[in-house]
């Protein structure tokens, strides 16, 4: 078995004209591995994804990709790897068995392997019976598992997922992660860029970035763990909102509160010390007249450390229900 890293970026840099859209990155992901990149609009991500394609040129930085040097060799490269992008990459005029076909072409399977490729991609997408029905007729989630499909036809090594699950209903999303994870049991590496919180815990490591720079990096323990600063106090009460607006002003008036916001019908905010802080933030509550059903120190979740991690580049908004 080759041990050698599937990804290795060293220093990474690349620049349009005067603006860094990635800034100094090093990171190494070992074949196999499931690993998510985790940042707000603009941070980065796509840019870095096509680097490592060899679609765009670095400006500075070495990319070794399944051991090839890029961007000098990326086209052998290229037939190794597979790619689903942003905007779903399915011709949908075509039906479902027309876009398996087209892509095993491209990746020039011959048509025994093709046949027995587009069978496996079919079940797998849970198409039966529907595939030759048009493609733009198909609901969000069986479009986006035709797309990985289509991705992986040719069975590649290491296969890049550009927010594969933006704009899907949750119930394809779980459905999705079970279709990655099954490759990686099957030995293929999966870089995947997302929004969502819940997808970045099933990552078996994690990189957060930011105004093209990689902020913190780990498992999801591990960022929990050792990238937090502070304590979180999760706080239930009549009125979460008029919290969020009391906790705020009293920041703004000297107290040491930090990442005050929403966290569904919660509010989180970290401080120094939850042992010390617990009654102050029950009694500036009282005092508004919220009523406090409770003021727990709780573990960290990833968000909280997303937040605590992202927020100090100044570069996003967060939105409640974990995503940004």
């Amino acid at each position: 078995m080759n041990e050698a890293p599937a990804i290795v970026v060293e220093h990474l840099t690349k620049r349009f004209g005067d603006f860094t859209a990635v800034d100094d990155i090093s990171v190494t992901i070992a074949r196999g591995e499931v690993f998510g990149f985790l940042g707000p609009n603009g941070a980065g991500k796509t840019t870095t994804i096509r680097v490592l394609l060899g679609l765009l040129l670095p400006t500075s930085g070495r990319v070794s990709v399944l051991g090839y040097d890029i961007p000098r060799q990326a086209k052998a490269m290229q037939e190794r790897v597979g790619y689903m992008s942003q905007l779903f990459t399915l011709y949908r005029d075509l039906t479902a068995v027309e876009n398996i076909n087209f892509y095993g072409s491209v990746y020039g399977l011959i048509p025994q392997e093709l046949a027995r490729r587009r069978e496996k991609i079919i079940d797998m997408a849970g198409l039966r019976g529907r595939e030759h029905q048009l493609t733009h007729s198909l609901s969000g989630g069986w479009r986006q598992r035709l797309a990985l499909g289509c991705a992986i036809v040719h069975s590649p090594e290491l296969v890049f997922l550009d927010e594969p699950t933006a704009g899907v209903d949750p119930v394809s999303r779980r459905e999705f992660w079970d279709l990655i994870y099954d490759l990686a049991r099957g030995g293929t590496t999966v870089f995947v860029t997302t929004h969502y919180m819940d997808e970045a815990e099933h990552c078996q490591r994690v990189g957060f970035i930011a105004g093209g720079k990689i902020v913190a990096r780990g498992t999801p323990a591990e960022l929990k763990e050792q990238h937090m600063s502070g304590h979180v106090l999760e706080i239930a009460c009549s009125d979460a909102e008029e919290a969020v607006r009391v906790l705020k002003r009293a920041q703004r008036e000297g107290l040491d509160l930090n990442e005050i916001a929403l966290y569904g019908a919660l509010v989180h905010t970290v401080v120094p010390n939850a042992e010390e802080y617990r009654p102050t933030v029950t009694s500036l509550l009282a005092a508004a007249e919220i009523v406090v059903r409770s003021v727990d120190w709780v573990v960290p979740s990833l968000e909280d450390v997303f937040i605590s991690n992202v927020t100090q580049q100044n570069v996003f908004e967060v939105k409640a229900g974990g995503k940004t």
